[in-house]
């Protein structure tokens, strides 16, 4: 395992901002490497990398090569932990292989032939480095464009971190096989694949396995930068189930209750959550991932149903199509091009 050093960052940092990169903007860069350091996520093993068939001792080291074109990339497991608890949530691998077409191959220990699935990028913490002066005019309202978390392939990553410049600190990779899609979480600062936040805190049985389409959905709407990291993590993880409290949040992200409830209530405004008030219980809206998200419900004539339950049945359709679960309540069922709701909800919304 490879730990970046400050120094080595700040001079990274130089030499990708420039003239932008001053006093302040160091003393910035400090803080926010303590702070990433005090979060860390238990491991599940080390990795290297090398860029165009060129090994490098870190991400930083090859982003600050020029001549690292990255138009193919592979990243190699070193020293994984056994499988077992630890594992939980991820599907383990010996190494990644990624193309400059944006897809990748993934080893796994127990097949030669590695699984074909599309690769993207979602910046997760990461330095943005800003002069006193920047940071001044933000402070005073200023309006500022939210950095695009989504970052493409990994090829188009590196170019945005040079040309930005942002520093990443952690990044998610994002595998889209044709049954599911699976997020990995790089530690670039000690080089390290971090541990899914929920093994060991949450039950497995707990997890919904989603369609690579909503996933695709989910990612793209997060990958725009207007949902705060904390409501990030809490909504993908929420997606991934059927429904959980901000106690069960606040236990899987190792934070206090208040928090996580304040994270998920903003979820609630933004209309990407409901909640529960009756269980304490918030639900992600899945309908807001999917392609029909936002189109109008259709005219009922008057009747008298519950209007928060009221949508278009193409929209349900599209939703039930996504998942084995009830769009509105979240209760498992039957896929059926019949049943797209459960019994209850449908009794509401007049569909049985």
């Amino acid at each position: 395992m490879v730990t970046v050093s400050l120094p080595e960052l700040e001079g990274i940092a130089r030499d990708l901002a420039k003239d932008r990169f001053d006093e302040y903007a160091a003393r910035s860069l400090g803080r926010a490497y303590e702070e990433f350091a005090t979060r860390r996520h238990r491991p599940v093993g080390s990795f290297t990398l090398a860029a165009d068939g060129r090994p490098f001792p870190s991400f930083y080291a090859a982003v600050a090569d020029p001549r690292a074109r990255f138009e193919e990339a592979e990243l190699r497991l070193e020293d994984p932990i056994s499988p077992g608890l630890a594992w939980e949530f991820l599907i383990p691998f010996t190494r990644m292989v990624f193309r400059a077409d944006g897809s990748a191959d993934v080893y796994t220990p127990e097949n030669t032939v590695p699984r074909r699935a599309i690769a993207r990028m979602l910046l997760r913490e990461h330095f943005l480095p800003r002069t006193r002066a920047e940071e001044d005019r933000a402070a005073a309202g200023a309006s500022a464009t939210p950095l695009p978390r989504l970052i493409g392939s990994l090829h188009q990553g590196v170019a945005i971190c040079r040309a930005a410049p942002v520093l990443p600190f952690q990044v998610a990779v994002l595998l889209y096989f044709a049954e599911e899609r699976t997020r990995f979480e790089l530690d670039l600062v000690h080089t390290t694949v971090a541990g899914d936040p929920r093994a060991g805190r949450l039950s497995a049985s707990r997890r919904v396995v989603r369609t690579s389409r909503l996933s695709w959905g989910l990612d793209h709407k997060l990958g725009r930068g207007h949902v705060s990291l904390l409501a990030t993590r809490c909504l993908e993880v929420l997606v991934e189930s059927n429904g959980l409290t901000s106690v069960e949040l606040a236990h899987v992200f190792g934070g206090v209750r208040e928090l996580a409830e304040t994270a998920v209530q903003g979820l609630v405004q933004q209309r990407l959550a409901t909640f529960d008030r009756r269980t304490g219980i918030f639900r992600p809206r899945l309908e807001a991932f999917l392609p029909a998200a936002g189109a109008a419900g259709e005219d009922d004539g008057g009747s008298a149903l519950d209007p928060t339950l009221h949508m278009s049945v193409k929209e349900l359709i599209d939703a039930a199509d996504a998942r084995a679960t009830c769009p509105l309540c979240g209760r498992p069922i039957q896929p059926s091009p019949e049943a797209l709701l459960c019994e209850e909800c449908a009794a509401k919304v007049g569909l049985s």
